[in-house]
């Protein structure tokens, strides 16, 4: 796994750095060097490179890259707004005066017309002109200068963060950088993962400057962790013959409102292509015909409701007998909120059974606890498997931010640990849900690969539940590291969702789409955990 660090936290690992030996010259040092070196591996012919200098360390790592790269025999121009005399910053400035005299080319604060002019002709573009503690809205002349990078077209390598890019929220105020590669250091900062930083980063590279990083990085306790491919190698279903439909597992997925009938369809059928051997369907008696008319190869129950359509308290006694009857337990989508659905939820909850709680049953416990679920950890303790499956707005519901819901993924993993850690228990997971989705245990945070922009269409979040579900089950309802099993339903419901887009188009796929991929999208990454490709031999 890759750590992943709070901006404030890269800040005490720097100066942790110099307490062993590595002083602040020689991380700037280091850093323009790992720029320099990732500007020469993007291929093609690397003969004229601009550098887009600031004021800061930032633009020093640049000044640091110019000589390194002027050192190649490469034809290096810093663009920098004041000359390099004028520097404010002691080492920034050293570093630029050291790049004057070994021949680097210098422009001081261009007019538009000129920068644009020198950008359509270089080969690559190096971005050093707002670092990590930028936040905010860009100023003159870098906004200006940012905008003509974007309308450039050219190559552009961003140095630690996309300028314009808050490394912290991921968020983006006004002009940004869109970058081909981001070159961070020491460690991945959150913003670079969700949000904006996931247009404007382009690949990522981090650079850690030092031998020490690594230890210094865990010390600092990262807020999350980035998976790789071989994080998932326990996690893969045995591949075996002698199984059958019960031996797979059961899922039961109780759900569905005359409003909502769909949703708790496609929950129930993603649980069943993620490989659950068997599933049922628990809904209200009024939609009946039509789930059985969308899914005949699921057995479905009616279950009392009112006139609306939705489950009431009659519901309870009817679901608990199912329940204890399956390996894994689905509630929540298209469900609606009532006393009656309140209470169904609770029961459920009660049961001490495996539990994967989505959408309406999300809302039914935060209506249970006025909003503000880490006041009640006794809720959610229990010996089973918990996995709560919350977009922002529905996060937001259960820790009282009903008016502002987390906007970042640092708030949402915030907003998750505080339901996390009050509860305590190890079985309890959140599965946060947005454009980067963290899955949050009580002893890490666990980031998978984040999917397609296909992903955003009413219906993928119960395709989701519906494939933790499923997985589940076929584990016996249980993991020994629950975070990292739904990082990988997280990944195949990406990887679903890819495969939809390539069929249907990246605006044309429907949450049906997806879950009719999640099983060639299963084969596929648990064939690439399994058997990696060696990159040493090719």
């Amino acid at each position: 796994m890759q750590p992943v660090l709070n901006v404030e936290d890269i800040k005490r690992v720097e100066v942790s750095l110099t307490r062993v030996g590595v002083s602040v010259s020689e991380l700037m040092h280091r850093a323009g060097y790992a720029a320099a070196q990732e500007v020469l591996n993007l291929g093609g012919s690397i003969d004229n490179v601009v550098i887009l200098a600031g004021m800061g360390n930032n633009g020093g790592d640049g000044w640091v890259a110019a000589e390194a790269l002027r050192s190649r025999n490469v034809n290096v121009k810093v663009i920098t707004p004041i000359e390099p005399d004028q520097i404010s910053g002691d080492l920034a400035r050293q570093m630029a005066q050291r790049a004057v005299r070994s021949g680097v080319s210098v422009l001081v604060g261009p007019p538009k017309t000129e920068l644009a002019d020198l950008l359509s002709t270089t080969d690559a573009v190096l971005d050093c002109m707002l670092g990590t503690g930028f936040h905010g809205k860009v100023r003159a002349p870098f906004d200006i200068w940012i905008e003509t990078l974007n309308e450039s077209g050219a190559r552009v390598l961003a140095v630690d963060v996309p300028s314009g890019l808050d490394s912290q929220t991921g968020h983006a105020e006004g002009a940004c950088v869109i970058a081909d590669m981001t070159v961070t250091m020491i460690a991945l900062k959150p913003g670079l993962l969700a949000d904006a930083g996931r247009d404007v980063c382009g690949s990522i590279v981090v650079a850690p400057l030092a031998e020490q990083t690594e230890r210094l990085v865990v010390d600092a306790d990262p807020v999350a962790w980035r998976t790789d491919l071989e994080d998932y190698l326990t996690n893969i279903p045995a591949q075996l013959n002698d199984v059958d439909k019960f031996s797979r597992g059961s899922v039961l997925v109780v759900g569905g409102s005359s409003r909502f009938p769909g949703a708790v369809v496609m929950a129930a059928r993603s649980a069943a292509r993620a490989g659950a051997g068997y599933v049922t369907l628990a809904v209200p008696e009024a939609i009946v015909p039509i789930v059985q008319i969308q899914c005949p190869e699921i057995p479905v129950v009616g279950l009392p409701c009112d006139a609306e359509g939705v489950l009431t308290e009659d519901a309870v006694s009817s679901v608990a007998e199912l329940a204890g009857m399956r390996t894994v337990t689905l509630v929540g989508p298209g469900m609606r909120v009532s006393g009656g659905t309140v209470a169904v939820m609770s029961s459920l909850i009660d049961s001490g059974l495996p539990l994967v709680v989505d959408a309406d049953a999300l809302n039914c416990i935060a209506r249970l606890t006025n909003n503000n679920l880490p006041d009640f950890p006794e809720v959610t303790r229990r010996s089973a498997p918990l996995i709560l499956t919350p977009h922002r707005r529905e996060l937001g519901r259960l820790v009282g931010m009903l008016d502002t819901p987390p906007a970042s993924l640092v708030e949402q993993l915030d907003a998750s640990r505080k339901i996390i850690w009050a509860d305590g228990g190890s079985e309890l997971v959140i599965v946060a849900k947005s454009t980067a989705t963290a899955c949050v245990g009580v002893q890490k945070a666990v980031l998978p690969k984040p999917g397609p922009a296909t992903l955003a269409t009413a219906g993928s979040g119960d395709v989701l539940s519906g494939i933790i579900a499923g997985r589940l089950a076929l584990a016996g309802g249980a993991s020994d590291d629950l975070p990292v099993f739904c990082a990988l339903a997280c990944e195949v419901h990406a990887y679903a969702g890819q495969l939809a887009a390539e069929k249907f188009g990246t605006r044309g796929v429907l949450a049906s789409d997806i879950s009719d991929a999640i099983g060639l999208a299963a084969d596929t990454i648990e064939e690439q955990i399994a058997f990696p490709v060696d990159t040493m031999a090719e």
